[in-house]
């Protein structure tokens, strides 16, 4: 049950459910996650700065059970969520990054228990 979180400081105008829908694909294909199973927030129009400016940017989080856990896997992740961003949002690599938490079962809640128990 990945969960992606896009912070952003592009205006909610660079924003649709297709963009959402489509995020959701690529980060399914890329973690070997059914889409059923993604989680996707978007939160645009925030003041940010990555790399010392405030130019565009977006920063995305990832977390999931079993398929964030090496450098190796989130190198892989990385790269194919990568040229999703840059194809679909017009920036460069140099204003986007990407942060990969692994997830435990008994970290994520779902049907009044947790994935442990699913």
């Amino acid at each position: 049950m990945p969960f992606i979180d896009v912070q952003t400081n592009l205006p909610a105008s660079s924003f649709s459910e297709d963009f959402v829908r489509k995020l959701s694909s690529c980060a399914a294909a890329a973690l070997g996650k059914p889409e059923d199973r993604m989680n996707v927030v978007v939160k645009p129009g925030l003041l940010m700065l990555i790399g010392g400016s405030c130019s565009p940017c977006v920063s995305l989080s990832v977390s999931a059970i079993g398929v964030t856990d090496t450098a190796e896997k989130n190198k892989e992740h990385s790269a194919k969520i990568f040229e999703f961003l840059t194809g679909e949002l017009g920036l460069t690599e140099d204003r986007i990054v990407i942060q990969f938490h692994e997830l435990q079962p008994h970290q994520v809640g779902k049907k009044g228990t947790v994935m442990s128990f699913l």
